[in-house]
């Protein structure tokens, strides 16, 4: 049970154990990138127009890369490589949307493949930038279907990479010849004596040294988005002829000497699936690059809200904006979604460097649940920032507005959030979830105050979607199998959502558990519930309909919820501060430079 009061000062502080926790022991390397984008070199700059932006992010770009001392192992160790994108989103979208391609889509695909004598040093030193070349103009989320080619020439040794029509144009890669000389992994299907044997990567130049597109290299500059200034470009092949060492091989699939293909898999699908599985990692690394965004957009407005005096309620009184509950509650259920996205993202990415091949399946289905989650809520978790900031948050240089926009990237990048949790979905209804059976405790008997009730009721919102939805899967009625599933997705896709959810409280609750000092799990304790009551508020007719909440329990609800806030309220600072957002980084914002003053005319 939850105590209601603070337990007195213990004589240990508290803030070291909540970092300890939020940074999963990696502190150190979150230092490093922590100095380095703080750093004047990425400060926001006023008024550049949206190529300007672009190269400027690529020269931040070689930056970074002048900052790895080992970009093997970078790319080799998923939680150094989700800790870089935690901070890089931060000082620019732009560049961390060029990072996450070169380090991860495109050398992390050259080192995961077999490379024998292929020289990865002009990548390492990015004496050549790569990009990577999957999704076309008309294939996006049903990538298997792409139309590139790579056809063997026997007669030659090469392959032969060609775009057939303008539906098979590779759509939206940095492929322009700003930034330097580029090179590509390309996704195409492999042709061999006019069989397909399904969908590979090749390595393929891109431009010349003085940054010139190659003969049957075309690039179309694509129209300026809303997300991360980066060159989005059509690119198109016209019968270019690769080396036969441009294939990224392995078990999956391979050319023997005499040209024969063979591979340990038998289905296209797998071998594209083992192909691009850089696309996973994709998945955690977007979730990081979102989840840095989310904390440093707390950061910036619980500050500004301490700072910012507004009338109180009494004639001349003034008190700061968090005074108000009409302010500090939404920062507050924001501040619990950002605690329990930040240790879901840990525990995720840390199941994905321990997994073993069986449990594949599994932790790339949960990548892809993560993945969904974090970057919608980061979306719902600054713009709710951005608003209790009013007109200094739309201001591109207070670091959230920007950032917001630039999230709409990470929500459609590595598998649009939808398609990727319909699939979650599919895997779940089909034997990739088991439900936790109903807690044998009556309701009326169990508390609000229980963390072990709030986790039993998000597992029943688990229990009663995945039951409803293969209800409708299984019903014996006219229609066809898609119609089936329309009926089932929206309850499929709630069952991902509850599924979400669980996880993240869970991980939230644990940390709780685990901490030192009783200030932080005082703390943690409040977020935890805040997180849980949340949801269960927002669905608490469905439980109820099913009996696991009583009337009584709905209507306790918003009091429960409103004794975690008012628990919290004075330690938000204290929250926030958790987070380690430089100083030399918030300083930089007009809003928190306490210095700057109204200018009045004389």
């Amino acid at each position: 049970m939850l105590t209601s009061e603070l337990p007195p000062a213990s004589g240990r502080l508290f803030g070291p154990d909540l970092q300890r926790l939020i940074f999963d022991g990696q502190a150190e390397s979150h230092e490093s990138w922590q100095r380095l984008f703080a750093s004047e070199v990425f400060a926001f700059q006023e008024g550049l127009t949206h190529e300007d932006r672009i190269k400027l992010s690529y020269q931040r770009l070689h930056l970074v890369g002048a900052a790895i001392p080992d970009p093997k192992a970078l790319v080799r160790d998923p939680v150094a490589l989700s800790v870089l994108h935690e901070w890089a989103g931060v000082a620019d979208a732009g560049m961390a949307t060029l990072l996450s391609i070169h380090y991860n889509l495109f050398l992390g695909s050259l080192i995961d493949h077999d490379h024998g004598g292929r020289d990865l040093g002009p990548y390492l030193r990015m004496e050549r930038i790569g990009t990577f070349l999957c999704t076309e103009r008309g294939h996006g989320n049903d990538a298997p279907q792409l139309e590139t080619t790579a056809t063997l020439d026997r007669a030659r040794g090469e392959f032969v990479l060609h775009t057939p029509h303008g539906g098979a144009a590779k759509w939206m890669p940095n492929t322009s010849s700003i930034g330097g000389p580029k090179d590509a992994v390309v996704a195409a299907r492999l042709i061999i004596d006019d069989h397909d044997h399904g969908v590979f990567l090749f390595l393929a130049p891109l431009t010349s040294t003085d940054g010139r597109h190659l003969p049957g290299v075309s690039v179309q500059r694509l129209p300026e988005t809303t997300s991360s200034p980066v060159d989005h470009c059509a690119t198109v092949f016209h019968q270019v002829r690769l080396p036969l060492t441009a294939m990224l091989q392995g078990e999956h699939g391979r050319l023997t000497p005499a040209g024969a293909f063979v591979s340990s898999l038998g289905s296209p699908r797998k071998r594209f699936l083992r192909s691009i599985g850089r696309v996973g990692m994709g998945k955690l690394c977007m979730a990081a690059y979102s989840l840095g965004t989310m904390r440093h957009a707390m950061t910036v407005a619980v500050r500004y809200a301490h700072q910012r005096v507004t009338s109180g309620m009494t004639n001349g009184q003034r008190v700061p904006l968090f005074a108000h509950r009409s302010h500090h509650g939404p920062l507050l259920e924001s501040l619990a979604s950002t605690y329990a996205a930040t240790l879901l993202q840990r525990a995720v990415v840390r199941r994905w460097a321990q997994a073993a091949e069986v449990d594949r399946e599994d932790v790339e289905r949960l990548a892809a649940v993560t993945k969904g989650w974090i970057t919608w809520k980061a979306r719902e978790v600054m713009t709710q920032c951005r608003e209790r900031c009013g007109a200094q948050g739309l201001a591109l240089a207070n670091g959230i507005s920007g950032q917001l926009a630039a999230n709409e990237g990470t929500i459609t990048a590595e598998g649009d959030n939808v398609v990727i949790w319909v699939k979650a979905a599919g895997e779940m209804l089909l034997g990739g979830f088991q439900p936790q059976p109903p807690s044998g405790i009556p309701p009326a008997d169990r508390s609000l105050t229980d963390p072990r009730h709030l986790h039993d009721l998000l597992t029943d919102l688990e229990r009663i979607r995945h039951e409803r939805a293969r209800t409708i899967l299984r019903a014996k009625r006219a229609g066809s199998p898609l119609d089936r599933w329309n009926g089932a997705s929206p309850a499929a896709l709630a069952l991902v959502d509850a599924h979400a959810h669980q996880l993240a409280s869970k991980e939230l609750y644990e940390a709780a558990v685990k901490a030192a000092s009783p200030k932080a799990r005082f703390l943690l304790q409040r977020l935890h519930a805040l997180f849980a009551l949340r949801y269960i508020t927002g669905h608490s007719g469905e439980l109820m309909a099913h009996g696991r909440l009583t009337a009584e329990q709905v209507l306790q609800l918003p009091d429960v919820m409103e004794t975690a806030i008012s628990a919290l309220e004075p330690h938000a600072l204290d929250l926030v501060e958790a987070f380690t957002v430089p100083e030399d980084l918030t300083e930089q914002h007009p809003m928190l430079q306490r210095h700057v003053t109204d200018a009045v005319p004389a």
